[in-house]
């Protein structure tokens, strides 16, 4: 396993960027600035957002590391970095997003409970390790099960990561057999990210990366790949990460009628302009992202400087000069799209974004129509407020 050793000291925080937004401490959560996110198609990892529920565990003796595979198969096995990395390596350009992203706008609405979110909590980079279908393969599960024959039909992951949420204990999350056997789901123990081996901040020195779906699912710093008959029992999948009704509050909560999250939904922010910003009179670029969970493309982006009253269709593109056309294999089916549109500005005015994906699902109109008390899932139109001006004003 190429890459470094962490370091011994628990106490010692990893390096990060100094532009971040550090919106918590302890345990850390960061973002990079709106104009950093979208730099670069490739989020460089220095920008890449980072969300963690305790400290960051150390692995500072790689030749020991491993990972077990048990649960309802016939035999148990312990996997090293070795022989994941004699498993056929692939690379996966794919998107994760906290289910959190742009949770502060949210709160405006009313209070939610959660790490406070811009529209940044979101990053998209070239992951690199073993399929978890070629890695269940080794303990006889074949291709495109949905069923172990000893009754197995979900796959459950645990990260060496101690939380308080488990009173102390790991986190963990599961998802279905099926979509774990399936090599076209591109489910992923990846080691590294953009080339080089995983850093502390994203899971060094194994993680899963589980495309389309929440953040909350790809578990770092794996520890262990449990096969078991129901859906994990940890806290972040019961207790946490689900959508309720706007109608539903901390009184009135029952968390066994809501399905775990797992497919975001479609999604898009304008980054080149912050809430409110003053620009000089003429035309201006319109820039962002946009994203749908589930390998579904983005079929268009709309903008409007009207606050929703009249709309234009934005340019959307992956990489520069390349054509981007949702669904095709020359694009990147579990990435985010970028947008750019060109506007002229009358002296104020509401821009307003909204993107709609190939199964023609569109991003909500209104924060209230999908709030909730846990405050994930902020998919309403993005607006920004723009008047021209001197910027010292």
């Amino acid at each position: 396993m190429p890459g470094i050793k962490g370091p011994s000291d628990y106490s010692r925080e990893p390096p990060r960027h100094p532009s971040l937004k550090i919106n918590a401490k302890e345990p850390f959560n960061a973002e990079p600035t709106r104009s950093a996110l979208i730099s670069s198609y490739v989020t460089p990892v220095d920008f890449f957002y980072k969300r963690n529920h305790g400290p960051i565990p150390v692995v500072d003796d790689i030749e020991r590391y491993s990972v077990s595979l048990s649960g309802l198969i016939k035999n148990s096995k312990d996997l090293f970095m070795k022989d994941i990395c004699k498993l056929p390596k692939h690379t996966v350009t794919a998107t994760l997003q906290c289910a959190g992203n742009r949770r502060t706008a949210m709160s405006k609405s009313r209070t939610v409970k959660g790490v406070g979110w811009d529209i940044a909590a979101l990053g998209n980079a070239v992951w690199g390790g073993a399929k978890l279908a070629d890695v269940l393969e080794l303990v006889g599960i074949p291709y495109l099960a949905s069923i172990t024959q000893s009754g197995g039909k979900h796959v459950e992951f645990v990260s060496i990561d101690k939380c308080k949420e488990e009173n102390g204990g790991p986190y963990k999350a599961s998802i279905p057999l099926s979509q774990a056997t399936n090599p076209e789901a591109d489910v992923l123990l990846a080691y590294e990210m953009n080339g080089e081996p995983l850093n502390r901040d994203h899971g060094y020195p194994l993680r899963v990366v589980v495309p389309g779906v929440i953040g909350a699912r790809s578990v770092k710093w794996l520890d262990s790949i449990n096969i078991i008959a129901e859906e994990c029992k940890g806290f972040f999948m019961q207790k946490d990460y689900k959508m309720f009704p706007p109608t539903v509050n901390w009184d009135n909560i029952n968390w066994s009628t809501r399905r775990p999250q797992m497919d975001f939904p479609v999604q898009s922010a304008i980054c080149s302009l912050e809430d409110v910003s003053v620009v000089k009179h003429g035309k201006i670029n319109i820039k962002g992202y946009a994203l749908s969970g589930g390998g579904r493309g983005i079929e268009r982006v709309d903008v409007s400087i009207d606050g929703g009253k009249t709309w234009e269709e934005a340019t959307r593109y992956q990489r520069t000069g390349v054509p981007y056309i949702a669904d095709d294999s020359s694009s990147d089916r579990w990435a985010w799209v970028f947008f750019e549109a060109e506007a002229n500005i009358p002296q104020s005015a509401e821009i307003v974004a909204k993107a709609v994906d190939i199964s023609a699902n569109v991003q909500p109109e209104s924060i209230d129509s999908v709030w909730n008390l846990r405050g994930i899932l902020n998919t309403s139109w993005h607006r920004v407020h723009v008047r021209v001006g001197q910027a010292n004003l």
